[in-house]
């Protein structure tokens, strides 16, 4: 349909962590299917170009760069280099994070900051220096990936990831009143329990679940759901594409929750 056509979008944390489709790559795939050129951008250099191998061989243009995007030198480097490559940002997608397990009790200090700045910093700066571009631009659409974690406990102990993505639904509301004027979009969408190869490769979710037995975990993730089912990544990526797309106009603020209905529960 090409409900991007024209649109530079810059996706970061676009590759993926393990073989299959996480939320980066499905989110860049989509993107570039429905006409944007892509930027991707993830801290993995391979993971980067195995994205845009995957966007290339179906026609699609993309570019990969290489940044840790918790540092404000690369994001600097990376927003200057998409500029470079198309000329203009009409769409960020923030799509990092990392989950560690523990408590307030149990994490430590040095894994509070490392989430933090993974998941928390890493947007702020993202943010800070495509907002810029884009009021030159009057106008741009910029999707943050929170979580549900950022509104119930799921009942995984990861005070650090549930703190950093309660701050980012936060962060987006306010930042979306600042500069609607401008025709700056900034929403967020919150994943439900996801299969996704962050997930599988998550230690501690699958301790947590099953004792490491990952098979065990998918079942029981699957049965918390009302509709019986875990989402993926293609989920995620359709409901960043509504926000990408100029059909979310006059949509601006919102935490966007994508979880098969299991906010809804009472437990």
């Amino acid at each position: 349909m090409e409900r991007l056509k024209g649109k530079a979008a810059l996706v970061v944390g676009a590759g993926s962590i393990g073989p299959g489709w996480g939320n980066g790559n499905a989110t860049a795939v989509t993107f570039a299917r429905e006409g944007a050129q892509v930027f991707c951008v993830d801290r993995n250099a391979a993971a980067a170009e195995e994205t845009v191998k995957i966007i290339t061989s179906e026609g699609g243009e993309a570019m990969a760069f290489t940044a840790d995007v918790s540092r404000a030198a690369d994001v600097e480097a990376m927003v200057g280099a998409c500029l470079r490559a198309y000329g203009r940002i009409d769409v960020l997608d923030n799509n990092v994070g990392i989950a560690e397990m523990g408590g307030v009790v149990e994490v430590s200090e040095a894994d509070w900051d490392r989430v933090f700045a993974v998941n928390l910093k890493s947007a702020f700066l993202a943010m800070k220096h495509v907002i810029p571009v884009m009021a030159r631009q009057r106008g741009g659409s910029i999707i943050n990936i929170s979580s549900i974690a950022s509104i119930r406990h799921t009942g995984v102990s990861y005070v650090t990831y549930a703190a950093t993505k309660a701050a980012i639904n936060q962060m987006t509301r306010t930042t979306a009143v600042e500069f609607a004027r401008q025709h700056i979009r900034v929403n967020a969408i919150l994943p439900g329990l996801m299969k996704t190869p962050m997930v599988e490769h998550s230690v501690g979710l699958a301790a947590s679940y099953a004792e490491g037995d990952v098979e065990a975990m998918w079942r029981a993730r699957d049965a918390q759901v009302p509709m019986g089912h875990m989402g993926d990544a293609w989920d995620v990526a359709n409901a960043a594409l509504f926000l990408a797309s100029d059909e979310s106009r006059y949509v601006t603020g919102i935490e966007l929750v994508v979880d098969g209905g299991i906010t809804l529960k009472f437990s």
